[in-house]
């Protein structure tokens, strides 16, 4: 199975980015990520057995961080992987704490962090890249997720989730 750890945004997050994801004048073959894919990225587990799965639910448990609150500011086309995503300007603290605790605690490679959301794929042509106003999402819990892939659209199942620790 293919896992990999990652944050959710609120609906109120997810609805917004959906709004500039539908505002993107995309050329064929590109095209939108659905909103219920939305994600930041933590660590990128990959292909796993099953028998694997338990040390992760373990690995996942086991973490502390903090809450935080994650700043998408810009909209981007990242030519090298064709997509378009909403990217943070600055990484907050206690998420770069969680990535760390995560990549340690997995023995994944550390590259730097740069939380952002997908919001196409495939994207051969830039589209005209609007600024926009900064989407805040509190970021109370992360999660193991499973993907599945192969059809137009990745499935994503979230395979369990933990609460990241109120800093209010």
């Amino acid at each position: 199975m293919r896992l990999f750890f990652a944050l959710w945004p609120d609906v109120d997050a997810a609805t917004r980015l959906a709004g500039i994801a539908a505002s993107l004048s995309l050329t064929s073959p590109g095209r939108l990520v659905d909103a219920k894919n939305y994600h930041v990225t933590l660590a990128f587990i990959g292909e796993v057995a099953e028998s694997r799965l338990a040390v992760l639910r373990r690995v996942g448990g086991s973490l502390q961080a903090p809450d935080c609150t994650v700043a998408l500011e810009l909209l981007e086309f990242w030519p090298q992987s064709r997509v378009v995503v909403a990217a943070a300007k600055e990484t907050p603290r206690a998420l770069l704490s969680l990535w760390t605790q995560l990549h340690e605690a997995t023995g994944l490679p550390r590259a730097k962090l740069r939380a952002h959301v997908t919001l196409a794929r495939k994207v051969a042509q830039p589209p005209a890249v609007q600024a926009i106003s900064p989407i805040l999402w509190r970021a109370t819990r992360f999660s193991l997720v499973r993907s599945e892939t192969g059809g137009a659209q990745s499935a994503y199942t979230v395979v369990d989730t933990w609460p990241l620790l109120d800093e209010k």
